[in-house]
């Protein structure tokens, strides 16, 4: 496989970014942490995201067979997961909120491929920077890597399909996925953690009202920051954006 001068400099300030972003955060963050949630439901989750995470790597093999020049946009997806995923402000109870980065890839590559890049930063995360757990990954991986991406795909495909504008369509997308991600770790904790008033449905509010207030913002930031990947993208990689049939041919 031969990769062009300008793609491997992309390639490699890609991972360089990463690792100055990623490594001087805090390791307190809103991925359900390591021993959070009971066995049962951890091992509940694993089972849920297991399809999807195998259907991922069976699509990467055949996108990857058919021009393997489309490895460039999966590594940039990736990196772009790695860095905004470990980028953590405070939350209002002294815990951390982020955004999640899968939105980019949902819209290039589909949910199921996101999935696999989920699953591999989470892991990373997880073993190197204590961010998230290796017993909640499959829960970790369903809200982020899975039900988040989803939204965000059947959004941006939907936009296409009205010819919505694209930049307006990829915000939309990238922001809505996002925040569906912390809907679904709100679900996850009040199932876990039901109040004792008021059951999971009491739980739940508490829980989105917690996250609300930092969520928010970042969701529309992350959209903002998806939009200007992609224009970046469609300067140096058009070719390969054409490809996967994100950019029309000529």
């Amino acid at each position: 496989m031969h990769f062009t001068t300008k793609e491997k400099r992309m390639l490699i300030w890609s991972v360089m970014l990463g690792v100055i972003l990623a490594f001087p955060q805090s390791a307190s963050a809103m991925h359900v942490m390591e021993g959070y949630l009971p066995l049962v439901h951890c091992i509940i989750w694993y089972v849920i995201s297991l399809p999807f995470f195998a259907l991922g790597i069976i699509n990467i093999r055949r996108t990857i067979n058919a021009n393997r020049r489309v490895l460039i946009l999966l590594a940039m997806s990736g990196a772009f997961v790695f860095v905004i995923s470990s980028l953590k402000i405070p939350s209002v109870t002294g815990s951390c909120s982020h955004m999640t980065g899968t939105g980019l890839a949902a819209i290039l590559f589909g949910p199921t491929i996101t999935s696999v890049l989920g699953v591999i930063v989470l892991l990373f995360q997880a073993i190197l920077l204590a961010h998230g757990g290796l017993t909640t990954l499959g829960a970790n991986t369903f809200s982020m890597a899975i039900i988040g991406p989803i939204l965000t795909w059947i959004l941006y495909r939907a936009g296409k399909k009205m010819k919505i504008n694209r930049k307006v369509n990829i915000f939309a997308a990238a922001s809505l996925g996002n925040l569906l991600t912390y809907c679904v770790t709100a679900v996850q904790l009040a199932v876990a953690y039901p109040s004792e008033v008021g059951g999971i449905g009491e739980s739940l509010m508490l829980f989105l009202g917690v996250f609300a207030p930092t969520q928010l913002p970042l969701a529309v930031v992350e959209g903002l920051l998806t939009v200007l990947i992609v224009i970046g993208m469609e300067s140096f990689a058009a070719p390969e954006l054409r490809e996967i049939a994100f950019l029309e041919a000529n």
